[in-house]
């Protein structure tokens, strides 16, 4: 995909904190998601997070560890429009994928045709119950920091309990030291806040630190647990 206009990317990321604000003074904090989806109306420009690629320091791992799906079964949580869902089906998973927004599962369903890919709109703290236990492999990417701090803990338990006994979950999220305030959205992790995967009873087997794009980078952490 060409690169995009970082001047479009940084109208579109302030539009997303407009409207997250809004639905919170309303004392929601999750619909604001299918409503920007349906304000983009399509437009691929206006989701900053859209890249039609996987995420790159996903793919960057993926490929160092040589990420082998073949008959694995792999949940992308908070898919948007299926960007790391296809990439995972190229990898050989079976991949289920799910989202809030019912725009974006449409939209993701429509740039995933003819690819054997089960998209469904779903709230995280409402799950298809034969889900929870089910996939060898989880992948949580930027969905956890866009969601309100105080419900960070539900927010981790609940991924944390898509994944099987022996299976494996990767997270790639904006970090922050322990003791450095979250100021604004996306409101980054740090190790201590994802040490509540432990508490429920994952392993990390990996840790890194990436640089990001920004200027001056935001580091992101990618975590392996088993």
């Amino acid at each position: 995909m060409q690169e995009r206009d970082q001047e479009n990317v940084e109208i579109a990321r302030e539009r997303v904190k407009e409207i997250q604000a809004e639905f919170a003074g309303r004392g929601d904090s999750l619909g604001w998601f299918e409503a920007f989806y349906k304000e983009a109306a399509g437009d691929i420009e206006k989701i900053p997070w859209a890249d039609l690629q996987p995420n790159r320091f996903f793919k960057t791992w993926a490929e160092r560890v040589g990420l082998d799906g073949k008959g694995r079964k792999a949940l992308v949580v908070g898919c948007g429009l299926g960007d790391d869902a296809r990439y995972l089906d190229e990898l050989g998973f079976d991949v289920c994928a799910f989202d809030i927004s019912a725009t974006a599962i449409e939209w993701a369903k429509r740039l995933s045709e003819g690819r054997n890919i089960q998209y469904e709109t779903m709230d995280l703290f409402e799950p298809v119950r034969s889900w929870l236990g089910a996939f060898d492999f989880v992948l949580e990417i930027y969905t956890i920091q866009p969601l309100p701090l105080e419900i960070r803990p539900k927010v981790i338990d609940a991924v944390a309990n898509f994944v099987k006994d022996g299976g494996e979950l990767v997270v790639v999220t904006r970090g922050r030291e322990d003791d450095e305030e979250a100021a604004q959205v996306p409101w980054p992790l740090s190790r201590r806040d994802l040490s509540r995967f432990e508490a429920n009873g994952l392993k990390q087997t990996h840790f890194e630190v990436m640089p990001g794009d920004e200027d001056p980078p935001i580091p992101r952490f990618l975590v392996v647990y088993g």
